[in-house]
């Protein structure tokens, strides 16, 4: 006997519910829209992996492309900026250094756009002549430990905060929580220039709380030890707290703005209408639904974690990705300049094709409509 039961989230779609006589139960979705709900093993969506993998790997080639040939646009190179600094470089060393820097006159730009795609194969990113002929991967590997553990720490626990007090904002419209919109909104318009300056007057200056700049001590050593940590976690301090408070705004306003569209839906009255507690029908139905545009937005965040904020890096004199791209483009380092591009590229593609896979599987929905 097939029985007919309301579905309470857009989840369930696909649940497949069997009863004692083998019989399939239809789950009719609150409203008006019935679906069949599909219990047991959940099928991988190699269609529409496949697709987004596809779409992917073409905006790979298109960003390695861009990234080889707009340095090339610019006025000058990196070989003209470092004879204006040393004019004792002869003529043979000058073109020694354009060719192994790639940028030999004798080779059509065609050429060196296949040339570049095969170091690139090698994992050989090339040498970079601002920091001594040392290794691209070598230069960005120093500096990248330093922007991802600030602003990532700092990404990471600004969306945290701002998702869940969103979602409980959200949820208690109305009430006096509703203050904390235009204050974290007004708090995320304020320059971040301006609020690093701002704390650093404040807490260094004025109280003596926390270091002006740098990652560590003068006279530290890089070394894994507690008195290290101690150092890097109170110069991290002050710039991470100001990420923090420079980003609340958007990810709580965004979760908010959310949880007020999904608590109108069929589901969630359906919930509250059987008696759900209000924190299951708050965290289990609600806020699962309206977190999904919240994913979507923080793998895009991803692109700012890895190239850090050139500001706060500049503000803080923090040893990041960010002042280090900036250095490059300034010093027209190409390889440098590529190094930190392909990096920041592929984290944010890898980041946006996660989200897109874990976005198919908390909705359904998704991966239906693609397929």
């Amino acid at each position: 006997m097939t029985t007919v039961q309301p579905r309470l989230s857009p989840h369930d779609a696909s649940d497949e519910i069997e009863d004692g006589g083998g019989d399939v139960t239809d789950a009719v979705e609150a409203g008006t829209t019935a679906t069949i709900a599909v219990r047991g093993r959940s099928r991988v969506p190699w269609r529409f992996l496949g697709g987004r993998a596809a779409f992917y790997l073409f905006t790979l080639w298109a960003a390695i492309t861009i990234n080889f040939f707009l340095p090339r646009m610019m006025k000058g190179d990196a070989v003209t900026q470092y004879l204006s600094r040393n004019r004792n470089v002869s003529p043979e060393a000058a073109e020694a250094l354009r060719s192994l820097l790639g940028l030999d006159t004798d080779t059509s730009l065609w050429q060196q756009y296949l040339d570049y795609w095969a170091l690139l194969l090698r994992g050989d990113l090339g040498v970079s002549l601002l920091h001594g002929l040392r290794p691209v991967t070598e230069v960005i590997g120093g500096a990248l430990p330093w922007t991802v553990g600030l602003v990532g720490f700092a990404t990471l626990v600004s969306f945290a905060i701002g998702t869940i007090g969103g979602a409980i904002v959200g949820w208690r419209r109305g009430s006096r929580l509703d203050a904390l919109i235009p204050i974290t909104t007004f708090l995320s318009t304020i320059p971040y220039f301006w609020l690093g300056l701002l704390a650093i007057a404040l807490f260094s200056v004025n109280l003596g709380w926390f270091p002006i700049g740098k990652a560590y001590g003068v006279g530290m050593a890089p070394e894994f030890t507690p008195e290290f940590i101690g150092q890097v976690v109170h110069h991290g301090t002050l710039p991470a707290a100001t990420i923090i408070i420079a980003s609340l705004g958007g990810w709580m306003l965004g979760m908010r703005n959310m949880m007020l569209t999904v608590l109108d839906e069929d589901y969630v009255m359906v919930a509250e209408a059987k008696g759900m507690p209000q924190r299951r029908v708050l965290w289990g139905y609600a806020a699962r639904n309206a977190v999904l545009p919240q994913i979507q937005s923080f793998a895009l965040s991803i692109g700012f974690i890895v190239g850090g904020t050139i500001v706060m890096e500049m503000v803080f004199s923090y040893p990041g990705v960010g002042k280090l791209l900036l250095d490059a483009t300034n010093a027209k380092d190409y390889a440098l300049m590529q190094g930190v591009f392909l990096v920041i590229t592929l984290s944010v593609l890898v980041a946006n094709l996660l989200a897109d896979v874990a976005y198919a599987f908390l909705d359904p929905r998704t991966r239906q409509t693609e397929a």
